[in-house]
């Protein structure tokens, strides 16, 4: 889609959100309690879903969040220093500046 396309009426935006109202309409079995709650919490954020169709500047995937949580996971791996809540704390707040630092010179 081109930055345009974000600001008019698209056609495959509106059959996307039709086909997530049909899913959310949908009666499930009472004995999938755990699809359920799942359906439930889509229909309270249904709203929220779509955001990357109205907005360019947001991704439409989350590899940004994955690629931030794969530091904490190699750092507990490798020199398993994250014991502690303190220092899984730490670590978080350090790792959090480094990773802004790094976005906001990459903007430049």
């Amino acid at each position: 889609m081109s930055k345009a396309d974000y600001y008019v009426h698209n056609p495959r935006r509106t059959t996307l959100e039709s086909r997530l109202m049909i899913l959310l309409n949908y009666t499930l079995n009472k004995n999938d309690k755990e699809l359920i709650t799942f359906q439930n919490r889509l229909i309270r954020y249904q709203h929220y879903l779509f955001t990357f169709l109205y907005r360019p500047e947001v991704p439409p995937d989350n590899n940004a969040s994955e690629r931030a949580m794969r530091n904490i996971k190699v750092k507990q791996r490798m020199s398993d220093q994250l014991k502690s809540p303190d220092g899984a704390f730490g670590f978080a707040v350090l790792r959090s500046i480094t990773d802004t630092i790094i976005r906001i010179i990459r903007m430049y």
